[in-house]
């Protein structure tokens, strides 16, 4: 069930999070949303951790392996897009982002043993190539969407480091503790960057608040922690490429709801992108596996025929008439 009905699920958070945020930063800066959205997840997972009974004590000697890419992830990667966003659309912002699945594979295989076949190197490519179209004329027409899409990208390398670093060092870790160090890390990052890089404002109006609770509560809750799950229980490359189906969602709900269009050039860049996660998340299935079964089902069929064939020519019995002699 999980297997067949989270991707779904982790995508249409994923992608209503770009619309949510965009709405809300009218009337809230940017690290300052992402830091009060970090921050009551935090809280929330601090009271769940304790109601639940369990301990940190489990993740003794792996603590750190959790704030680092809580940090990267939650932290590093949120912080960028959220300043991106409100210079450049929410869909070609969150095409950016499907940078990660593209650094993830390639370096999946040297770092985890994750290789991939032919068809999901030309899944790849395709994604990549979507990327390189709406970020190439982006850079020819816009300065400022080029900046915002520039700084996606650099979330987007937190983002690939912080999902390998998870997958190498932590996908043995209890959950509920794993996942509360790793927006306390995230929530101290994004403080951090506030104080440094922005003069902080807001003014609560219902759209903000209901933007930092969605946000809150079903996206970096309940999105992050079923990315976390889905990554534990399969391959880098697998859950990060349904970050190419994000785009297309998110296209269609910021035209919804925020009136945004996409030019010729970006939906063009957008259908690449989705085609691409096809050949890349598809099941696969060697031809010569396929073959080989096939071959020995025949194998199997041939030797029970002959069987029963024998059967039915066996000699009668000894000491009885032979017919027809």
């Amino acid at each position: 069930m999980l297997e067949r009905f989270g991707p779904l699920v982790f995508v249409l958070l994923w992608s209503s999070s770009f619309v949510s945020t965009r709405a809300g930063l009218d009337d809230v800066s940017p690290l300052v949303f992402i830091t009060l959205r970090l921050g009551l997840c935090a809280l929330v997972l601090l009271a769940l951790t304790a109601a639940s009974r369990q301990h940190f004590a489990g993740l003794a000697g792996k603590w750190q392996h959790c704030a680092i890419p809580g940090a990267l992830i939650n932290g590093l990667m949120l912080a960028s897009s959220h300043w991106g966003i409100i210079r450049t659309g929410a869909a070609p912002l969150a095409l950016v982002q499907t940078l990660n699945p593209i650094l993830t594979a390639l370096l999946g295989g040297p770092l985890l043993g994750e290789w991939l076949g032919l068809r999901q190197w030309a899944g790849l490519f395709l994604g990549a190539s979507g990327v390189g179209l709406v970020v190439g004329m982006a850079a020819l027409s816009d300065t400022a969407q080029f900046d915002g899409l520039a700084v996606g990208a650099g979330g987007v390398l937190a983002l690939t480091a912080g999902t390998l670093y998870y997958a190498r060092f932590c996908r043995d870790v209890p959950l509920l503790p794993g996942t509360t160090v790793q927006f306390i890390s995230a929530t101290a990052v994004c403080a951090v960057l506030t104080l440094a890089f922005e003069t902080p404002h807001a003014t609560w109006t219902p759209t903000a608040v209901a933007a930092i609770l969605w946000n809150a509560g079903a996206v970096s809750f309940g999105g992050m922690a079923l990315y976390f799950v889905l990554l534990a229980r399969g391959t880098a490359a697998r859950t990060t490429s349904n970050f190419y189906l994000v785009p297309g969602v998110t296209a269609l709900m910021a035209w919804l709801f925020l009136g945004e269009r996409l030019s010729l050039w970006a939906v063009v860049g957008l259908d690449t992108a989705s085609i691409g996660c096809f050949l890349v998340s598809a099941p696969r299935r060697a031809y010569g596996q396929r073959r080989f079964d096939l071959l020995s089902r025949d194998a199997v069929g041939s030797v029970e025929r002959g069987s029963q064939a024998g059967t039915r020519r066996q000699p009668a019995p000894s000491g009885g008439q032979l017919r027809d002699a």
